[in-house]
């Protein structure tokens, strides 16, 4: 037997202890702006940093790096990542600071020009950072690897684990939609679509880790199989996809997040409504209520086909939670106009709104069109329609008071109170119980709190 392990020197010892010293793990701590999709692949680079030896940390704690994952899809967006870089460098003024994503690809100069970016990354070079990184010495001037948009025609598969009590898995990326206002497919490419087999076997991995809840996310999931096999045909239809994860053993629940209205087709709807896994909860972007306005922005549908839409939704699921996105503020939109996107979602049995503002975005046809709002007029349109999604959700959540729906709780403790979901996304409350995170309880909704959280009988007893 060799002893020369059980018998070094001291010398030899203290030698290791000092390198070890000398050479600690580094951190690496990340931020996302934007998407459910820009959450997925957050989490995929993560895990490649993980496995390149660093340990994820909080970002608001001392990292020796931190990776901004950027949005370009508003104009706040843009700037809030000027205002990340600083909270990044107030925790450690020498970290070394990357931008991956969107923005990246779209403006690298522009970020790689602000104080304390070290390293810009664009749509592919993102998921490869770790081979773009020496000593994490900071550069006196922002370095670029970014492709030309053409380049970005190959699938990179993502998912979320340890995030939130629910994973977003992506499915699909890039588009090939010309809406006027809109930079993804500048910043992201082509449509093109993963491997079922490997969304699949993604979607068992989330399901070995006790993961009850999947969210289904892409850039336009309702395109799913264009590209997968590196061709524009379609290898699987999207109800192909969600027929075959509706199977994946231990996965209780799975959402459907933005899908384009005319690619939802009534048999995904049926499908939705019969199925134990799937739930009936739908998020569709309308952009407009106008069709004039619709035309100028280049949507796929007009308002009649969203309407349909929604009826076939209620029929088949009375219950069923329809989230809506809509755009104020877009070339053109006179005062008849809004209001008639106005009236047409105030008569429609849908349940939230996510108001966007318009902003002018570089390189888009929107953004050299005539008839500008004004950013007054935009922004009390936009009040508008927020004070209507209030009214739109507390509506939804009155009609679903004594009834009895299953609810996935989260983990954190927000001020005492633990909150949840219930499969239609009703957002409930209780006092904080460590036993319930991510646990599934019955329960019947009694009541809404004043801030717009519902209470609710728990197994036949009251929650105060």
């Amino acid at each position: 037997m060799d002893n020369s392990l059980y018998f070094c020197s001291p010398k030899l010892i203290w030698s290791f202890v000092k390198s070890t010293r000398m050479n600690p793990r580094k951190k690496v701590a990340f931020y996302t702006l934007g998407c459910k999709l820009n959450f997925s692949e957050t989490s995929t680079i993560a895990r490649n940093f993980k496995d390149e030896g660093f340990d994820r940390i909080d970002f608001s704690e001392k990292a020796d790096m931190y990776v901004i994952n950027t949005c370009s899809v508003t104009e706040n967006a843009d700037k809030k990542f000027k205002d990340i870089v600083k909270l990044a460098l107030k925790s450690n003024p020498d970290a070394f600071v990357a931008a991956v994503g969107c923005y990246a690809q779209l403006k690298p100069e522009e970020l790689a020009n602000i104080n304390g970016v070290d390293l810009v990354l664009g749509a592919t070079e993102k998921f490869k950072i770790t081979d773009y990184l020496n000593d994490l010495t900071k550069n006196d001037f922002g370095e670029i690897h970014s492709c030309e948009i053409e380049e970005a025609n190959f699938y990179v598969g993502s998912y979320s684990i340890g995030d939130r009590t629910r994973a977003f898995l992506k499915v699909q990326d890039g588009c090939d939609y010309v809406c006027t206002f809109c930079t993804i497919p500048l910043a992201r490419g082509i449509s093109r679509s993963d491997k079922l087999e490997k969304v699949l076997l993604n979607a068992k991995e989330i399901s070995d880790q006790g993961i009850k809840e999947i969210v289904l996310t892409g850039v336009n999931i309702g395109d799913y199989g264009k590209g997968e096999f590196g061709n524009k045909k379609h290898k699987h239809t999207f109800l192909e996809l969600i027929q075959s994860l509706d199977k994946v053993l231990g996965i209780e629940r799975i959402r459907i997040s933005s899908i384009e209205p005319n690619l939802l087709k009534n048999e995904t709807i049926k499908f939705v409504a019969e199925s134990n896994t799937f739930v009936p909860h739908f998020h569709m972007p309308l952009q407009s209520g106008s069709n004039k306005l619709l035309r100028l922005m280049k949507r796929r549908y007009q308002r009649e086909l969203y309407k349909e839409r929604v009826l076939e939704i209620k029929k088949y699921m009375p219950n069923a939670c329809i989230g809506v996105d809509v755009i104020v503020g877009f070339p053109g939109e006179t005062d008849e106009l809004f209001l008639e996107t106005y009236h047409f979602l105030n008569e429609l049995d849908i349940s939230y709104l996510h108001v966007f503002t318009y902003s002018e975005r570089v390189n888009t046809p929107a953004a050299n069109m005539q008839g500008v709002v004004p950013q007054n007029i935009r922004k009390k349109r936009s009040k508008m329609l927020r004070g209507l999604s209030v009214k739109k959700r507390r509506s939804f959540y009155e009609s679903q008071l004594n009834t009895s729906h299953s609810v996935l709780f989260e983990s954190e403790n927000k001020k005492g109170y633990i909150n949840g979901f219930t499969e239609n996304y009703v957002k409930v409350k209780a006092p904080w119980n460590p036993i319930l995170v991510n646990t599934k309880q019955e329960v019947t909704l009694t009541k809404i709190d004043d801030d717009g959280l519902v209470r609710f009988k728990f197994l036949n007893q009251e929650i105060n």
